[in-house]
């Protein structure tokens, strides 16, 4: 039996993660693995999931992610994206309901570069007059 996949892209500092949804009992899998144990941290956890939770179909989707880059702060938020993305494709009455709780918006906050001459991106070398 072929299911039908909706898809959402998500990225957040270095991380990009690509979602699909598919209607289902809740299966959460990200890289192969349950989200509980990709994600130890519950805040982790809890900010990848909050699209569901919102838009309140928990348990009622199967979600499926493969996420690379950057690290598991980033790539949470990166998810978090992609899962809204793509219940809007799903659903384009959820709309309202996901941009007014946030999650339509890419967080943009990037690592600044470091410069040449410089310990880091805003640290600098002690000055000496003499």
């Amino acid at each position: 039996m072929q299911t039908s996949f909706t898809w959402g892209t998500g990225r957040r500092k270095n991380a990009i993660a690509r979602v699909r949804i598919a209607s289902g009992e809740g299966t959460v899998r990200i890289n192969d693995r349950e989200v509980e144990e990709y994600f130890p941290r519950l805040c982790w956890m809890a900010q990848a999931l909050e699209p569901l939770k919102t838009a309140g179909i928990e348990g009622k989707v199967d979600v499926f992610v493969n996420a690379h880059g950057g690290g598991l702060t980033g790539q949470a938020g990166a998810v978090r994206l992609g899962i809204a993305r793509a219940l809007i494709k799903m659903n384009p009455e959820l709309r309202p309901i996901l941009k007014k709780a946030g999650m339509l918006c890419r967080d943009s906050r990037m690592v600044e570069r470091k410069k040449y001459g410089q310990k880091g991106a805003r640290a600098k070398y002690q000055f000496s007059k003499r």
